[in-house]
């Protein structure tokens, strides 16, 4: 019987982000400049009983596809914020940050055909 060749390992993400069937994978990749990220997005469906994943998105995706790669983004970013020195300090409140303040006021246009 001879022996089969062991596979060789599958890279794996170092992070993924889910919401609905929308899901982002991130990929850490070590380069001579450091490390650079990547992220690959896909739609996850069920077809015939099996889960299948496709990289087409239709206009009911693309919100969720947005929410997802910000969440992605600041995934990516903490790490390099707080080597930067630019995390928030802890217990910070936005809502406190705005108290007594308040927002411009939008500008107000006439209806169309008026």
């Amino acid at each position: 019987m001879a022996n089969s060749p062991t596979p060789a390992p599958r890279n794996q993400p170092v992070h993924e982000v889910r919401l609905g069937g929308i899901k982002a994978a991130i990929w850490q990749n070590q380069t001579e400049a450091g490390v650079r990220y990547n992220v690959t997005f896909e739609r996850l469906y069920r077809q015939e009983g099996e889960w299948r994943s496709t990289g087409s998105f239709g206009r009911d995706d693309l919100l969720l596809l947005g929410k997802v790669a910000d969440q992605a983004h600041s995934w990516i970013s903490e790490p390099e914020a707080a080597a930067a020195g630019l995390t928030a300090p802890a217990g910070r409140n936005a809502a406190a940050d705005l108290k007594g303040k308040t927002l411009p006021k939008r500008p107000v246009t006439a209806p169309a055909g008026a």
